[in-house]
C-alpha cells in the first residue's frame, strides 16, 4: 500500500483524509500544513511540515491531494507538486458513485454520494462536494467547486475556477463561465459568462468582475 499527503489540514482537508480512511487505499495519511508549529495533528492524522517542503516526504509519501478551497492555489499546487514526481489520483468516496463512461482528471475528490452521470468530464482539481451530482454529458473544468448539494442537469458546462454555492440547481444545456462564482441555494437558468458572481431565483449577474 502507498501513503497519502494532504496539503491543508483546515475543514475541506479533515473531509479529504476522511474519504482517503474510507476508501483504504493508503497505508499511511498525513497532513502538510504552514500552521504545523501550531497544529500537530487533525483527529487522528499528524501535521508533518509546511507545505512548501513536500518534496522531502517525496520517497515516503508518493500520493498527494490539495485539500485547499482557493480553486486558483489548489491548480496551481496540484501542477507544482506532479512536476516535483507526486502522483495525484482522484480521491472517490465508496458511498460515491462515478459512471464507467465518465473521466475524472488528476487531484479530483468526490465525496459521499456524489454522483458523476455517463459521458461526463470532470477537470483537474475538481471538488464534487458531499452529495452534489453531475448528470450526463456534463464538462467541469480545472478546479472547479461544486458544493454540497450542488444539482446539475444534463450537458452543463461549467469553466475553469467555478464555484457552484451549496444547494445551486442548473438547468440542462446551460453554460456557466470561468471563474464564476454562483451564490448558495441559486437556480441557474440562463448561460452565465466568465468572471462573474450570479445569485437568487432565478439566479442573476450580481457583481461583474472584468
Amino acid at each position: 500500500m502507498s501513503s497519502l499527503l494532504i496539503l491543508g489540514a483546515g475543514g475541506h482537508g479533515k473531509v479529504v483524509a476522511d474519504t482517503a480512511a474510507a476508501i483504504g487505499r493508503w497505508s499511511k495519511i498525513a497532513f502538510l500544513d504552514d500552521r504545523h508549529a501550531s497544529l500537530k495533528k487533525v483527529l487522528d492524522w499528524p501535521v508533518l511540515g509546511s507545505i512548501e517542503k513536500a518534496k522531502g516526504f517525496l520517497v515516503e509519501y508518493d500520493d498527494f491531494c490539495v485539500a485547499i478551497g482557493d480553486n486558483n492555489l489548489r491548480i496551481k499546487l496540484l501542477k507544482s507538486y506532479l512536476d516535483q514526481g507526486f502522483k495525484a489520483p482522484s480521491l472517490v468516496h465508496p458511498t460515491a458513485y462515478i459512471s464507467p463512461s465518465a473521466s475524472l482528471g488528476a487531484g479530483c475528490v468526490v465525496f459521499a454520494q456524489g454522483v458523476v452521470n455517463p459521458g461526463s468530464e470532470v477537470g483537474e482539481a475538481a471538488i464534487i462536494n458531499t452529495g452534489a451530482s453531475v448528470d450526463h454529458d456534463c464538462t467541469l473544468g480545472e478546479a472547479v467547486h461544486l458544493c454540497p448539494g450542488v444539482r446539475l442537469a444534463g450537458k452543463v458546462r461549467v469553466g475553469q475556477q467555478t464555484t457552484l454555492g451549496t444547494g445551486t440547481a442548473v438547468i440542462p444545456q446551460i453554460n456557466i463561465g470561468s471563474h464564476v462564482m454562483v451564490g448558495a441555494g441559486s437556480v441557474v437558468v440562463t448561460n452565465i459568462p466568465d468572471r462573474s458572481t450570479a445569485a437568487g431565483v432565478p439566479a442573476k449577474i450580481i457583481k461583474d468582475h472584468e
